[in-house]
């Protein structure tokens, strides 16, 4: 999913190292600051962006909230903030789905052991 930060001394991340490490193309992480005032890299005098720990952070739980929760624009500024810990949320996400999971997994089975009685039934006769 979203690769992890190689170097964690690291204090500034350039925008190709942050498209990296996030998945995401450069337009896009450049629209989102227009955006979401909690994401403001730091810019050197030529203009580049450097972008800090923090901001990786941030970047992760706007593209949860767009991709992974369908959030409009306007909806994840909103809940951006209530987002605490980040890592408790994609693991309690990952246990809801592995739950939908195996609910969907027993009704599989079920169905199955519905068609075997059919199928020894019509065997039978």
């Amino acid at each position: 999913m979203i690769k992890e930060i190689q170097s964690k001394t690291k204090y500034y991340y350039t925008m190709s190292e942050v498209c990296n490490i996030t998945s995401l193309k450069p337009h896009v992480l450049r629209f989102w600051e227009t955006q979401f005032p909690q994401l403001h890299p730091h810019r050197r005098k030529s203009s580049n962006r450097r972008y800090t720990s923090k901001d990786i952070e941030t970047i992760k739980k706007i593209k949860y909230l767009l991709y992974v929760k369908g959030f409009t624009i306007k909806g994840a500024k909103k809940s951006l903030g209530r987002i605490t810990d980040f890592a408790e949320i994609e693991k309690k996400d990952a246990y809801q789905l592995d739950e939908e999971k195996m609910k969907t997994l027993k009704n599989i089975q079920n169905q199955l052991k519905e068609l075997k009685k059919i199928t020894e039934k019509l065997k039978g006769k």
